[in-house]
């Protein structure tokens, strides 16, 4: 039996909070996973120039929601996100679980409000960078420009892989690929790729992979009966990471860290 939510407990720690402080990006731990990346020292400090640490939300406080009319794109320093859609009939769906370092909002920016809602689903914090402030900058920073884009790339190919794996997959794949990239994700942050703990309620992963809560239990199950996976309350480890990768349709080899 798959518990309600699963925390990101020591992964939520990978920015560490200093009380009363700003923390700048020239000494931030996830520059590199960040827009920061590649930046000359006086790019650096324009970034630092206009960014705004916010304060920690609890879990379930919405960072910002669907329609709000000025919204800044934020990057995660701490516990992890969700996004979500809201149909005209009320249906909620997850288009994103997001981890420190990534960025948070870019359906609003252009002065454009955004399309999504944004929940923590633990105790977080972010870095809020506001949009027009930052759009002026790029226009005078090529180097911050590319890095931007560059950000954004990466977020809309994670979309479309997502988009192939919920259009072609079968359901015992989507978990599978899902597992095998969110390793990859904590692995960029100095974790280990195989022994992880989730944040996410299982609706809501059930929601995001479309499967329903049922189904993704069941899968679990099978998983771990297999010998693939073993759950343990908050905790996912990956035993067999190249079944894992047969479940999951992909042809991929675990590298020694």
């Amino acid at each position: 039996m798959i518990p309600d939510s699963y925390m990101l407990d020591k992964q939520a720690q990978i920015q560490p909070t200093t009380q009363g402080k700003k923390v700048e990006c020239t000494s931030c731990g996830l520059a590199n996973l960040c827009i920061p990346h590649g930046l000359t020292t006086e790019e650096l400090n324009n970034l630092d120039s206009i960014v705004k640490n916010k304060k920690k939300l609890d879990r379930d406080e919405a960072l910002f929601h669907a329609g709000d009319k000025i919204t800044p794109i934020y990057a995660v320093r701490s516990g992890s996100f969700k996004t979500s859609i809201t149909s005209k009939e009320g249906a909620e769906q997850i288009t994103g679980f997001y981890l420190p370092g990534e960025i948070v909002g870019l359906d609003g920016l252009g002065g454009i409000a955004p399309s999504s809602t944004a929940i923590a689903l633990e105790t977080s914090s972010v870095c809020e960078i506001p949009s027009l402030e930052f759009d002026k900058l790029c226009a005078h920073n090529h180097g911050l420009r590319t890095s931007f884009m560059q950000v954004v790339s990466r977020e809309i190919a994670r979309e479309q892989q997502m988009m192939m794996t919920l259009g072609q997959m079968s359901a015992d794949a989507r978990l599978a690929h899902f597992l095998l990239t969110l390793g990859l994700r904590f692995k960029e942050r100095g974790y280990s790729d195989v022994e992880y703990n989730l944040s996410m309620s299982r609706h809501d992963l059930a929601n995001y992979l479309g499967l329903a809560v049922e189904t993704l239990s069941r899968l679990f199950k099978k998983f771990q009966s297999s010998g693939l996976v073993d759950v343990k309350r908050r905790s996912i480890i990956i035993i067999d990471y190249e079944a894992l990768c047969k479940a999951a349709n992909t042809n991929c080899t675990r590298k020694a860290s």
